[in-house]
């Protein structure tokens, strides 16, 4: 089991882990009694910029020891796996979801997501689910919990957890407005906040490209936000709200499907992340899933070569490109982290580099580095293991065999 401690200090994450039962991580000792070794792994670590082959991997009370070639780690050790040359890589992180309930939760489990932002739900589920990842509970992802969207009129679960909130029912229209749902979202421990600076693309009677709040509205979630140490998320399709929200100083834009080369270049000079959700779009378009709309299907194939075209130059900008899937992993969603893998090789992005999106770059963006989103010494022991090379081909991580949540095994389909 493990704990964790996050201090937020200004616009920034500091991380402070306390790991317990961990004497001796780290160093060149025969594994615990309570330890994974992982044999004959090709890994791809998240940072490095090619695999390392035919590897061992030791895993020690839910972190990683050691990454290199000493097979005879294994001496002690409670649990073995020889993947004999399959492929082992870290655990997706999914930077833009919407899971509300334990089902939800462990589907995104099984597509390979062990960790997720959650940008979005009622009740505050992301918390629950977030602290009982935090428990021990290894069969949900941990979650970078957002809570409520910033918006300007709120859902109406919104008002149920916020009854003394009840005057913003009529909207929400002014800085202090922003500021009051702000703190109301600080006060039950969301990790950061999200502004809708646009209309939703989702919804046939809202209009993507129309911005939602102005300057001094934006201006008033960011500095609200950080005085709370919180980072802001802007929902943002059309250009005009996402100017403004960069401008406002937000984190990372979230869609940005109508972005111009001004607005780019403005999120290339401040260092903002741009998570494109391009599988979403094409949830969009295809009949089914989490959209099923003829008004949806006719917007998202006008939208579809724009997302695409936003995000190849972007990333041809050095635009810090980050994997979401913009799916509440329900029953019926027909989208997962490794559909937006694909996607953005499909745009022009190099295997690895699409990689890193889902891995290291997105918990960069999520500001949970320090802990996971790669394989190194330390690390939580979060991994997918896939059949063969997805340098070669990219749609091989989308067969997930094994995913392993905190040093302990979640799904295993080579041995059910």
């Amino acid at each position: 089991m493990r704990r964790k401690l996050i201090v937020l200090a200004g616009s920034a994450f500091a991380l402070v882990f306390v790991f317990t039962l961990l004497a001796g991580a780290g160093d060149s000792s025969a594994p615990s009694s309570d330890s994974l070794v992982i044999l004959h792994a090709n890994v791809i670590d998240g940072i490095s910029d090619a695999p390392l082959k035919d590897a061992t991997v030791v895993v020690v009370n839910g972190h990683i020891q050691s990454i290199g070639h000493d097979t005879a780690q294994t001496a002690g050790a409670a649990q073995v796996l020889d993947l004999k040359g399959k492929w082992l890589l870290p655990g997706f992180v999914d930077a833009h979801a919407h899971i509300g309930d334990l089902a939800s939760a462990r589907r995104a489990m099984r597509s390979g997501t062990t960790t997720a932002r959650d940008m979005g739900v009622n009740h505050f589920a992301d918390i629950g689910i977030r602290e009982l990842n935090h428990a021990g509970v290894s069969d949900v992802p941990d979650i970078v919990a957002a809570g409520y969207h910033v918006r300007p009129h709120p859902a109406d679960e919104f008002f149920l957890d916020f009854p003394q909130l009840a005057d913003l029912m009529g909207g929400v229209h002014s800085a202090e407005s922003v500021r009051r749902m702000v703190r109301a979202m600080a006060s039950r421990g969301v990790n950061v906040i999200k502004v809708m600076a646009t209309q939703r693309a989702g919804l046939p009677e809202t209009d993507p490209r129309l911005r939602e709040f102005s300057d001094e509205e934006l201006n008033a979630v960011v500095d609200e936000a950080n005085k709370a140490g919180l980072r802001v998320a802007a929902h943002a399709h059309g250009d005009e709200g996402a100017a403004a929200a960069v401008r406002a100083g937000v984190h990372s834009i979230e869609h940005g499907t109508f972005l111009s080369d001004g607005t780019l270049r403005l999120m290339k000079e401040k260092g903002v992340y741009f998570v494109p959700t391009i599988a979403t779009v094409q949830d969009l378009i295809d009949p089914g899933g989490d959209y099923d709309d003829p008004i949806l299907q006719i917007r998202g194939r006008a939208m579809m070569p724009r997302v695409r075209e936003v995000t190849s130059k972007a990333w041809k900008m050095g635009i810090k490109i980050v994997a979401g899937t913009d799916t509440g992993y329900l029953p019926k969603s027909n989208r997962r982290i490794p559909d937006e893998i694909v996607e953005f090789v499909n745009v022009g992005i190099p295997p690895m580099d699409a990689i890193k999106a889902a891995t290291s770059v997105a918990a960069q963006c999520l500001g949970v580095e320090k802990r996971t989103g790669s394989i190194r010494a330390g690390y939580e022991a979060d991994f997918v293991i896939v059949d063969r090379n997805p340098l070669d081909d990219i749609r091989n991580v989308q067969d997930v065999l094994i995913v392993i949540n905190n040093g302990r095994i979640a799904v295993n389909r080579l041995n059910p």
